[in-house]
């Protein structure tokens, strides 16, 4: 980043946390979805002392109501148009958790109107949704967070500092997985939209963008290419009309030619070994399972393995706590644009290797970060 610019933007950074000190001694917050996602971060919001939740916004009327009921100790308004909670001047910051096809406009929108944001993964659906939200927040003077979580886990932030610290040598290749027994509830309160690619870009998109997220942060770059397959072969029409794919395979490539190996599918039978989620980091010395109970580092030539960092006791809602330092005062960002960007595009990139079913480039995505 240019040194001139850089400090404009700190310099910006005080003088919004300024404003916010001498205007109300919490942050005026407005939650726009109450969902299932919606409903834990509100949670999260009310255990927050720099916090007031001021705005709850759903197009549902009974989450609106429910929302509306476990905020009653800040006697929320309430909205069903997310638009009018942007035009509020009582609102500093604004939680998005709608489906992901409307994360980009709100989050634009937002950050034009000078709002403070946390938009929950993926920030966008589509490359060309990613680029608006990163050219918005990188034009504004306020805050942005990524909901990628995983950055502010302890364990994964320690076990990632020593793989980039040589552990385990030269990182060379990842193997990776999202595997789950069933599909997602064809008639629960999120079926009206899951099951639409256009509206929550399938499970790669919408859940594996975690994973990825975190592939990318310990190879500490970004994928160069990817190749891969998926399709609808267990749930065929169910639901009716259904585009998202139950399974897929793609191979990712990085720099320095590490390789990265990632499957998904919603179909692993509960008995069966090796299903829910991992993340194997393999390296000239050795390999990392990254998400057990404990980081694990297996050395290549004889050993014991080592605990690289335990699973500790962590706060289960440090993502919104950091979002709020980062409000009011200039605490680090888990998770900026940067982050939240990186992470849906490959997520997106993947995608498109399996829907094309061709080689895709980084660059063919035309999002610079």
């Amino acid at each position: 980043m240019n040194v001139h610019r850089r400090s404009f933007l700190l310099g910006s950074a005080a003088v919004a946390q300024a404003v916010l000190a001498q205007s109300s001694d919490k942050v005026r917050t407005a939650l726009i979805g109450a969902g299932s996602r919606g409903s834990t971060l509100l949670q999260g919001i009310l255990q927050q002392p720099n916090a007031k939740m001021v705005a709850l916004c759903d197009i549902k009327p009974d989450r609106l109501d429910k929302a509306a009921t476990t905020a009653a100790r800040d006697n929320p308004t309430t909205y069903a148009d997310w638009r009018r909670v942007i035009e509020s001047k009582d609102v500093d910051a604004v939680y998005i958790a709608t489906p992901p096809y409307l994360h980009a406009e709100i989050a634009v929108a937002a950050l034009k109107a000078g709002k403070h944001v946390y938009c929950e993964k993926p920030v966008g659906v589509t490359a060309a949704q990613v680029k608006l939200v990163v050219e918005a927040a990188r034009a504004s003077k306020t805050v942005f967070v990524a909901g990628q979580q995983l950055r502010s886990q302890k364990m994964l932030a320690d076990a990632v500092g020593k793989i980039h610290d040589g552990v385990i040598g030269d990182v060379i290749m990842i193997k990776a997985q999202r595997h789950a027994n069933a599909d997602q509830p064809h008639d629960g309160s999120s079926g009206d939209w899951y099951f639409d690619v256009s509206k929550s870009g399938g499970y790669l998109i919408e859940q594996s963008v975690h994973n990825l997220d975190l592939c990318n942060w310990v190879t500490g770059g970004l994928p160069l290419r990817a190749t891969g397959l998926g399709g609808i072969v267990f749930y065929k029409d169910q639901p009716p009309g259904r585009t998202i794919y139950d399974c897929g395979s793609i191979t990712y490539e990085y720099a320095k030619g590490v390789k990265m190996s990632f499957t998904q599918n919603v179909f692993h039978p509960r008995g069966l070994p090796g299903g829910g989620q991992y993340i194997y980091v393999y390296g000239t010395k050795g390999a990392v399972d990254l998400m057990g109970q404990a980081a694990m580092m297996y050395p290549l030539e004889q050993g014991s393995p080592v605990t690289l960092a335990d699973r500790r006791q962590d706060n289960p809602v440090a993502h919104i706590a950091a979002f709020y330092a980062c409000v009011t005062s200039g605490g680090k960002n888990p998770a900026d644009i940067t982050t939240g960007a990186s992470a849906a595009l490959t997520a997106i990139l993947g995608h498109e290797a399996m829907v094309r079913e061709t080689m895709v480039r980084w660059e063919d995505l035309g999002v610079p970060l």
